[in-house]
């Protein structure tokens, strides 16, 4: 994929698609090899559990609301006008608690597999499948982390899920890290 000078607009997506990713809705905006960004929106109450990207950086620009995150084992969060830096290989998670929906523009670079992924994973439906399908493309999903939601989250699947995706991770975090 190389980059081609054009604009997309406020209410566009490339392809004319956009993704469902379990009750999320990412909108790609820009696709090529060296990045891949997208405009998600979350619903109150929906989050992404803790994982890691071996291989890519990853970035949030809240456009609007707030998430709660966690960001290298610390509890965060980022509002309006915030940017998130997330290192390749550093565990992170994100939660809308806020009782309103969030808007934000996520950017990854390398794009590494997340188009592959997205595309694989829209209209999912089981949280266990989407865990196991994530491997395939380098997002690691980690143990789940009950502090961190609301227990009503907890109980959307998701718990059960990660436990069972991480009883077959066979790849440790530090070696996800990246080397000097």
């Amino acid at each position: 994929m190389h980059e081609t000078p054009d604009i997309t607009r406020k209410n566009q997506s490339l392809d004319s698609v956009s993704w469902n990713i379990l009750g999320q809705v990412y909108t790609p905006k820009q696709m090529s090899d060296d990045s891949f960004s997208w405009h998600a929106v979350f619903p109150e109450e929906s989050f992404v559990p803790p994982h890691v990207h071996p291989h890519q950086d990853e970035y949030i620009y809240v456009l609007e609301g707030r998430i709660d995150l966690i960001l290298d084992g610390k509890t965060t969060f980022a509002s309006a006008g915030d940017l998130v830096r997330m290192p390749r290989g550093i565990p992170h998670a994100f939660f809308n608690n806020s009782g309103a929906a969030a808007h934000a523009l996520f950017w990854a670079a390398p794009a590494g597999k997340l188009v592959e992924l997205s595309r694989r994973i829209h209209n999912m439906s089981s949280p266990a499948e989407v865990v196991k399908v994530a491997r395939e493309y380098d997002v690691v999903f980690l143990p789940p982390v009950s502090a961190a939601a609301p227990v009503p989250l907890l109980r959307k699947g998701w718990s059960r899920a990660l436990s069972c995706a991480c009883e077959a991770k066979s790849t440790t975090l530090a070696s996800m890290r990246p080397r000097a």
